[in-house]
């Protein structure tokens, strides 16, 4: 097997590696952001997303909140495929 292919074999364990890294981290951090937005509670507190009479700060925070999970994730996954990518097309000589 020459170099190439076996870097690109390394590029694809890489990134799957990083995207199995993404998808198990991707649960917590959905409970969390859910766990943020909900109303205050004894052990946590909260933005209390679901008032309409909050101000537009906390409703600005509160979209933010929101999309933060897809931002991680899709950072993430596109790191995984930056990786993938960059073996295949820079690694190894022939």
């Amino acid at each position: 097997m020459n170099n190439r292919a076996q870097t690109a074999i390394y590029g694809f364990m890489l990134g799957l590696a990083i995207l199995i890294v993404a998808l198990a981290v991707a649960p917590a951090l959905v409970e969390q952001t859910t766990s943020i937005m909900n109303e205050s509670s004894t052990n946590s507190i909260g933005l209390n997303c679901t008032n309409p009479l909050i101000s537009n700060f906390d409703k600005a925070t509160c979209y933010a909140v929101d999309l933060s999970p897809f931002y991680f994730i899709g950072t993430v996954l596109f790191i995984a495929g930056a990786v993938v990518t960059a073996k295949i097309i820079f690694g190894g000589t022939e």
